[in-house]
């Protein structure tokens, strides 16, 4: 299950700069993927990731990690954190989770894994820990939303507090999937009007079966969302320093109006998908109605054409020049009388 804890604070002590918080810093920092310096006015200033860091300088900091570098995972055990944020930082946990304490947040949210242009429909897990003047988030494949939100600040974007710069982050995991919804969308509406317009295909069928999937996916992921912000929201976080508190109410309002839109294209698509199974039952139906009456109508010449094959004396029209004929008309007439009885019988209809 998805939780919200507020754990005790372990080894970890309260942070009170980020000089003090994080190691090794008159050398660069293993493992990092991106680094940005976030100022008092709002912007965002990007820093190379192969030179050392300046920690003292005025402003707060993102570090994002790649958590498949052993060295990063070395390097991220010695930073001064709630020793839970620091083990939570280096698990490998594939549940969604948020935790808070009196000077950090921390947690593991879902989202989806970028290939080299465009989402997919995996799942990957970033992890964070949040103080008032730094965020530490990692992951062991690329994401869609972080990447996102990188290039929204170096496009000018400004965030006033680390815990504007999660919110954002947590605003791109749900763009994310919404644009997949949205494309999901797309492909219902076009199955749908080729539906009406009386195709039925089997791949038509399969692909309602992958959005539907896709949808099933997407609304476990918001589920845990929605679950981790709701409890947030509800919970007193008084004791939090302000540049902690997340938005909680905000968020969990824009995750349940986008999961409520997922279950609707998932039911769409389950009721699309009935439809074409129906449709396509009635045309193998149709299909066996008129083999019946094929076969039906077969029986009786096949009848006479087995009573002309016995070989055995006594057989009519076997002495007879015109025989040939006379078995065909037979064989002609009993598939009449056939068919008229079938059509007074309705069983044409």
């Amino acid at each position: 299950m998805d939780t919200l804890a507020e754990p005790a604070i372990g080894v970890g002590m309260p942070i009170a700069d980020a000089a003090s918080a994080i190691p090794d810093a008159a050398s660069a920092i293993p493992g990092l993927v991106w680094v940005f310096r976030l100022h008092s006015d709002g912007s965002a200033e990007p820093l190379p990731i192969n030179v050392p860091i300046e920690f003292s300088h005025d402003g707060r900091l993102w570090l994002h990690f790649n958590l498949t570098d052993a060295r990063a995972r070395s390097w991220l055990a010695g930073v001064d954190v709630p020793l839970p944020a620091r083990e939570l930082l280096l698990s490998k946990d594939n549940y969604q989770q948020l935790h808070i304490s009196d000077h950090c947040v921390y947690g593991v949210f879902s989202d989806l894994v970028r290939a080299i242009d465009t989402a997919t429909e995996e799942t990957g897990f970033l992890r964070f820990a949040m103080t008032e003047r730094f965020l530490i988030s990692g992951r062991h494949q690329a994401l869609c939303a972080v990447d996102a939100t990188r290039r929204v600040l170096e496009s000018g974007h400004r965030v006033d507090t680390v815990a504007a710069l999660l919110e954002k982050i947590v605003d791109e995991v749900a763009d994310t999937m919404d644009r997949m919804a949205d494309k999901i969308g797309t492909a219902i509406d076009n199955i749908e009007e080729r539906i009406l317009a009386g195709e039925t295909r089997s791949e038509m069928r399969a692909a309602l079966g992958r959005s539907r999937r896709t949808c099933v996916r997407l609304h476990r992921q918001l589920a845990g969302l929605r679950v981790l912000f709701h409890r947030l929201e509800q919970k007193s976080v008084e004791h939090l320093s302000p540049a902690l508190r997340l938005q909680a109410g905000k968020l969990a309002q824009r995750l349940d109006g986008l999961d409520h839109d997922i279950v609707e294209l998932r039911e769409r698509s389950r009721l699309l998908e009935d439809e074409i199974h129906f449709k396509m039952e009635e045309e193998s139906n149709r299909h066996l109605h008129t083999l019946s009456i094929v076969t039906t109508m077969l029986l009786p010449p096949t009848l006479v054409t087995g009573i002309f094959g016995m070989n055995t004396k006594g057989l009519p029209l076997t002495d007879t020049e015109t025989g040939f004929l006379w078995a065909a008309a037979i064989m002609v007439g009993v598939a009449g009388a056939a068919y008229l009885a079938m059509r007074r019988s309705g069983f044409f209809k």
